[in-house]
């Protein structure tokens, strides 16, 4: 009987210490657990903030790279600007060249000129003047040549009425006219004349200017008191019909 209350008390105490050993096993089990949380917490948080890094650098490149682009854009047109303005600059002075150099223009005289005198057959008594522009410039011929014949003291008399309306302008090659009636009036031409001097006018109409075109007259040609020549004339017919 006592061996059976060993034994009975035995097993009881066997029971006892395998029951402590299992809340003990399970306590440092739920201890574990409980450890492992925080764990688990740390790296999803991690996770989470590895994963807002890329999304925030993939908001900010799209803004530092369109700044970047408009700037370039910015620059781009303003080089072009600067080029447009250039150009036009540049064929606004092209523009103007060809307008000073068709401006450009100075008096007639005996150093631009190349100056003849002829005889023609109609009408009669009339000799032709003739003076071309041998010069690089465009030149205005002023009111009417200032003759000499052989020796005289004073020039010959000018036909006012054959005044032209505007100044003749004679471009380069090209050749103003004018015609001396040697008879003047109703007169006939009784003097001899060998040598003619061509001086021309200044704008002021104040004398001569530039060098004397001195020339040899036709063989025969007379003179009178009455003589007279006229005004440059744009064309040889108008020059003849004084």
């Amino acid at each position: 009987m006592r061996n059976l209350r060993f034994r009975s008390a035995a097993t009881a105490t066997t029971t006892a210490l395998v029951a402590a050993l299992a809340l003990t096993a399970c306590g440092q089990s739920d201890a574990v657990g409980a450890a492992s949380k925080p764990d688990t917490t740390t790296a999803s948080t991690a996770s989470t903030a590895s994963t807002s890094t890329p999304k925030d650098e993939a908001t900010e490149k799209p803004q530092d790279s369109t700044g970047e682009n408009a700037q370039t854009a910015s620059n781009n047109n303003s080089s072009s600007s600067n080029k447009a303005n250039s150009k036009g600059s540049s064929s606004n002075k092209g523009a103007d060249k060809p307008s000073d150099k068709s401006n450009a223009r100075t008096t007639c005289t005996g150093d631009n000129t190349k100056v003849t005198v002829t005889n023609v057959t109609r009408p009669i008594n009339h000799l032709l003047v003739t003076a071309t522009n041998t010069g690089s410039k465009n030149c205005d011929a002023y009111y009417a040549p200032l003759l000499g014949f052989d020796d005289a003291q004073s020039v010959t008399q000018i036909n006012e009425d054959s005044q032209p309306q505007a100044v003749v302008t004679l471009s380069p090659g090209q050749s103003a006219y004018a015609s001396i009636a040697l008879g003047g009036g109703d007169g006939s031409p009784t003097t001899a004349a060998y040598k003619l001097s061509v001086s021309f006018s200044g704008r002021d109409n104040q004398g001569s200017v530039g060098s004397v075109a001195n020339l040899t007259l036709p063989k025969g040609t007379k003179t009178n008191n009455d003589t007279s020549v006229s005004y440059w004339q744009a064309t040889m017919a108008d020059a003849l019909t004084w």
